[in-house]
């Protein structure tokens, strides 16, 4: 083999190996923003369930501190923090201990499993997303 050869042969070799340390890198940080994003809108539902919104007596009230609550939070962040989307937080309280989340599910999956009232069916599919690499889409069907 001449000199060429071997050094385009070494050359993408390397390019190979560098496209993976890329990769890699970049799945890293997309499973940790989602596993940051997870635990915040976590924190922000358990917080509001602390103020006891869920309360019947106090259900106006509550709905109207979440109104302003998603009109001051989209201004500043955007629409990802919406009436729903706080509801939705809310409903994590279906995951009452924080660590017991697992990292390699995301915020849509969360909010799909949280939907599921059976606790039953609900560790089942949250089992099966997390087996099986199922994203949202799949999940939801």
């Amino acid at each position: 083999m001449s000199l060429a050869a071997e050094m385009t042969k070494q050359s993408e070799r390397l390019l190979v190996d560098i496209r993976e340390i890329i990769e890699d890198a970049r799945n890293t940080a997309v499973r940790s923003v989602n596993s940051e994003r997870v635990q915040m809108y976590w924190k922000i539902g358990r917080r509001i369930v602390v103020e006891d919104f869920d309360n019947e007596t106090r259900a106006k009230y509550g709905k109207s501190i979440i109104e302003n609550l998603s009109f001051k939070l989209k201004s500043e962040y955007g629409e990802g923090f919406s009436r729903r989307v706080l509801y939705q937080a809310i409903q994590f309280k279906t995951y009452p201990i924080l660590h017991a989340l697992r990292a390699k599910l995301n915020w849509m999956q969360y909010r799909l499993l949280s939907s599921i009232k059976d606790e039953t069916k609900r560790e089942y599919y949250e089992l099966e997303a997390v087996k099986n690499n199922w994203n949202g889409r799949e999940l939801e069907r």
